[in-house]
């Protein structure tokens, strides 16, 4: 599992929002190591916040941690990344695929290109509910 520390900002029934220390990464961020929670502070200068599930019923102003599944980054990843990149180039290829005269070829695979990145965010938006549900979703698991 995943796990960041976090503050809780604001609570209803269910769910806390909730605003993530800055700056995590490995016992090696010193310096030493691969420089990922550098990068981090250079592209993320505000405050991440996030929604999670909320089973300990935190307060506003609680210290708690936040757990993210094993696997439900990577398949975040893979859904909104991979998908629509494959379908690009199966569409540029098929598409490249169906132009009879060579002079027509770049047209129709930048046709195909766009219609098949363009079916693939709307296939991972499609499929993105998935990940909402409770064995991928982020939740409050200790103060």
């Amino acid at each position: 599992m995943l796990e960041t520390r976090a503050v809780v900002v604001q609570t209803d029934k269910l769910t806390a929002q909730v605003v993530a220390s800055q700056g995590n990464g490995c016992s090696a961020c010193d310096g030493k190591g691969c420089g990922s929670g550098r990068l981090t502070q250079l592209f993320c200068s505000s405050p991440r916040q996030f929604k999670v599930n909320n089973r300990i019923h935190a307060g506003v102003g609680d210290e708690v941690i936040v757990s993210v599944p094993d696997g439900a980054v990577l398949r975040g990843i893979g859904l909104v990344y991979l998908l629509p990149m494959v379908l690009l180039f199966a569409g540029a290829a098929l598409a490249n695929g169906w132009a009879t005269d060579a002079a027509q070829r770049d047209g129709y695979a930048a046709i195909g290109a766009l219609s098949g990145l363009v079916a693939g965010f709307v296939l991972a938006k499609a499929l993105s509910g998935r990940l909402r549900q409770p064995p991928y979703i982020a939740r409050l698991v200790r103060e």
